[in-house]
C-alpha cells in the first residue's frame, strides 16, 4: 500500500513538472543600444504584444545604454513584469554598459548575463542640485529607485544588496564582478553560448518556477525598430533635441527679421515641432497632430508665396513625421501602417508634382507667346472694326489667340504675327 502511495505521488509530481516546462520553440532579440526613451518602450511593448508564451516565445534584450528616463524605465518594468514569457538580457557586446536605468531594467530581467569586458551600475539619479529641497528631493528618489530594484532583484534570486549600492553608492560592476557577487547569471560572448545555456534552466515568472528547454534548431531572430521608432529614438536623444530646437529658433528669428518669404519660418515651425517632440515638452499625439496640421498649413502658404518648393519640401516633411509619431502611446491600441503612410504621402507628392508641372506648363505657354514674333498662322474669325483697328480671331501654332490688324487682311491667306500685346494678351498681325 505504501509503494502504492509513493507510485502514485512521484507520477503527481512528474506531472506537475512537465506543466511547469517551457519550451522554446523561438527567441526574439531586441536591441537597445540608445537611451532609455518613450520610443524605446514603444519599440519594445511593440514587438511583445506580438509575442505568446503558448508558441514557445522568449524574449532577449541585448542592451548597451547609458541610462535615460525614469519614468519610461518604470514603464519598461511594468511591461516585463506583466509579461508570461521569459525575457533575458544581455549586457553586451564586449564594451558595452547597462548605466543607470539600464541597471535598473536589467534586475527585472528573469535571465541576465553580460559578455566579457562589460559593466553594469551608477544607477544614482543625477541631474539635482545641493540645496534643502532638492536634496529631500532626491533622497526619495534614491530610495524609491533602491526599493524597486532590491524588490526584482529578490524575486529574481539576485544578489538585492549590489542593485542597491548601484542606486545608493553608484557602484558599477564589471562582468566576472557582477557573477561573482550573484547579480547576474552567466558570462556569455555570443548567440550560441546563449541558447546552449538556456537548456535546462529554471527561471520564474510571476511567481512560477519553469523549466526551459529547448525545440530543435531554434535559432535567434531579432527584430528592428521601424522607421517611425528610429526617428522617435534619435529626436529622443538631448543633444539631437537641443540641436533642433537652436535651428527653428534661428530660422524662425531670421522670419522676423526679414518677414515675407515665410520659407525660414516654415522650415523653422518644423523643427520646432521635431524638437518640442524631442524633449517631450508635447505629448507625443499632440506633437504628430501639430506637425500634421502644419504640413497642409505649408501646403495652402505655397500657394501664395513664391517659394520654389521650399515650402512645400517643408510641408511634406511634417507630414511625413506627423505620421509616423502619430499613435505611438502606451496606451495607443491602433497602429497606422507605413504602407498606408507611405501611399498617402506619395499620392500628395505626385499631386504637387502634378501643380508645379502645370505652373511650369503656364510658364512655358506664356514663353512661346512672348516668342511667337514672325510666327504664321491664318484668321479664323473676323471680331469688329474698333478705334481705327481690326479684331481676329487667329490661329497660331494650334492655338486661339485674339489679334488686330491696322489694315483689313483676306481671310484665305495667311497671316504672320509682327507684335505681341502682353497687357491685353493680343498679337498684332499682317497679311503673309
Amino acid at each position: 500500500m505504501k509503494s502504492f502511495i509513493y507510485v502514485t505521488l512521484l507520477l503527481l509530481s512528474s506531472i506537475t513538472y512537465a506543466e511547469n516546462e517551457y519550451r522554446i520553440s523561438k527567441i526574439t532579440k531586441l536591441d537597445i543600444s540608445n537611451t532609455i526613451n518613450p520610443a524605446v518602450f514603444n519599440y519594445l511593448e511593440t514587438h511583445f504584444k506580438k509575442l505568446s508564451a503558448k508558441k514557445g516565445d522568449f524574449i532577449l534584450i541585448q542592451m548597451n545604454t547609458p541610462g535615460g528616463l525614469v519614468s519610461t524605465t518604470k514603464e519598461i518594468l511594468t511591461l516585463i513584469g506583466d509579461q508570461d514569457i521569459p525575457v533575458a538580457v544581455w549586457i553586451g557586446p564586449e564594451g558595452a554598459s547597462a548605466t543607470s536605468a539600464g541597471a535598473i531594467i536589467s534586475s527585472s530581467a528573469h535571465l541576465l548575463v553580460m559578455s566579457e569586458g562589460t559593466n553594469i551600475g551608477a544607477a544614482t539619479p543625477i541631474g539635482l542640485g545641493k540645496d534643502i529641497e532638492q536634496k529631500d528631493a532626491r533622497s526619495k528618489a534614491v530610495n524609491d529607485l533602491s526599493a524597486l530594484v532590491t524588490s526584482l532583484s529578490k524575486a529574481r534570486g539576485r544578489n538585492a544588496d549590489e542593485f542597491t549600492k548601484m542606486i545608493s553608492e553608484a557602484k558599477s560592476l564589471d562582468a566576472r564582478s557582477a557573477l561573482k557577487e550573484n547579480v547576474i547569471d552567466k558570462i556569455i560572448n555570443n548567440e550560441q553560448e546563449f541558447i546552449t545555456f538556456l537548456d535546462n534552466k529554471i527561471i520564474k515568472v510571476r511567481g512560477q518556477d519553469l523549466k526551459l528547454s529547448l525545440s530543435p534548431q531554434v535559432k535567434i531572430n531579432e527584430a528592428s525598430m521601424d522607421i517611425g521608432q528610429l526617428l522617435l529614438n534619435i529626436l529622443a536623444n538631448p543633444n539631437t533635441a537641443y540641436i533642433l530646437f537652436i535651428i527653428g529658433a534661428a530660422l524662425i528669428y531670421f522670419e522676423f527679421q526679414a518677414p515675407g518669404g515665410f520659407v525660414a519660418g516654415a522650415i523653422g515651425a518644423v523643427f520646432l515641432g521635431l524638437a518640442a517632440i524631442g524633449f517631450q515638452v508635447l505629448p507625443l499625439n499632440v506633437g504628430a497632430m501639430g506637425l500634421i496640421l502644419l504640413s497642409f498649413i505649408l501646403f495652402i502658404v505655397e500657394a501664395y508665396v513664391t517659394s520654389f518648393g521650399l515650402i512645400t519640401i517643408a510641408g511634406i516633411a511634417s507630414l511625413i513625421f506627423g505620421s509616423l509619431f502619430l499613435f505611438r502611446t502606451e496606451n495607443s491600441l491602433v497602429q497606422i501602417e507605413t504602407s498606408i503612410i507611405i501611399s498617402v504621402v506619395a499620392s500628395i507628392v505626385i499631386y504637387v508634382g502634378f501643380i508645379g508641372w502645370f505652373f511650369l506648363k503656364t510658364k512655358r505657354v506664356e514663353k512661346e507667346f512672348n516668342s511667337m514674333t514672325e510666327h504664321e498662322g491664318h484668321i479664323t474669325k473676323f471680331l469688329e472694326y474698333k478705334d481705327g483697328l481690326y479684331h481676329y480671331q487667329v490661329r497660331v501654332h494650334g492655338e486661339t489667340w485674339n489679334a488686330y490688324s491696322k489694315n483689313e487682311l483676306d481671310n484665305d491667306k495667311a497671316i504672320i504675327v509682327i507684335k505681341t500685346d502682353n497687357d491685353e494678351m493680343q498679337l498684332e498681325i499682317k497679311q503673309a
